[in-house]
This record gives C-alpha cells, structure tokens and sequence, in this order.
C-alpha cells in the first residue's frame, strides 16, 4: 500500500498525521493541529468529527447532513495556513465547487480548549 500524504498539507502520510485525531486515537494537543485534522476531516467527509470537535455550544447550529453535503459537493485541494495563535487559526481552503470552479474559503477560526481537548467554536469569513 503506497503511503498518502496528509491532505492537511504537513508532509506527513495520513496515518501519521490527522489520521489518527479523526479516528480518536489521538487528540490535538493545540488549535493548529485540530483545524489540520477538519480539514483532513471534510476532504474525507468525517462529519461525525466534524460535529465532535465543534464547541457544544455551537453545535446545535450544524447538523451532520448539511457538513456532509458541503464535504462531498467540493473537491478539496490544498490548505494554506495564514497565521495561528493560542487560540486562532487563519486559514485558507483551496476547493473546486460542484461546478469545477475553484473557490476560496478564507476564514479566521476560534477555538476553545475544555479539559483537555480542543473545540472549534466559530469562524470570521473574508472575502
């Protein structure tokens, strides 16, 4: 079996990258590594990770068919990370829409760290 590289954009194989935070056999141990592991997650359209890395207090705001509907409409090319704080990621996701047009998704995300795991909580969107 040929090793895949991490579509997290580490340079890792997947096996030894987010792979193992969207299995829950490993949890990320800062906001960085748990937006690479969403990322990881809507190219392979995880959306139960998804939904259990997502704060409990926005959660209610997601639902696992309208994650899993915006993961396969796109084809997820690359992620560029922008800048990362404590607790903040500025991200941008590369992706072809269900039209092949390439789009960019630019968004300044938060996190929230809750005995001992990171939670996404909400994102500010660019233009």
């Amino acid at each position: 079996m040929i090793p895949i590289k991490c579509y997290c954009g580490s340079q890792k194989n997947t096996s030894e990258c987010c792979e193992a935070f969207i299995s829950g056999t490993k949890k990320a141990t800062t906001a960085l590594e748990l937006m690479r592991s969403r990322y990881s997650a809507y190219a392979t359209h995880q959306a139960d990770y998804l939904l259990a890395t997502t704060h409990i207090s926005e959660r209610k705001f997601y639902s696992k068919s309208e994650i899993l509907k915006w993961a396969t409409s796109n084809q997820w090319l690359q992620l560029e990370i922008i800048n990362a704080t404590e607790n903040t990621v500025e991200f941008k996701a590369y992706f072809l829409d269900s039209k092949l047009q390439k789009q960019i998704h630019h968004e300044l995300s938060t996190f929230k760290l809750e005995k001992g795991s990171w939670f996404y909580v909400d994102g500010q969107f660019f233009n």
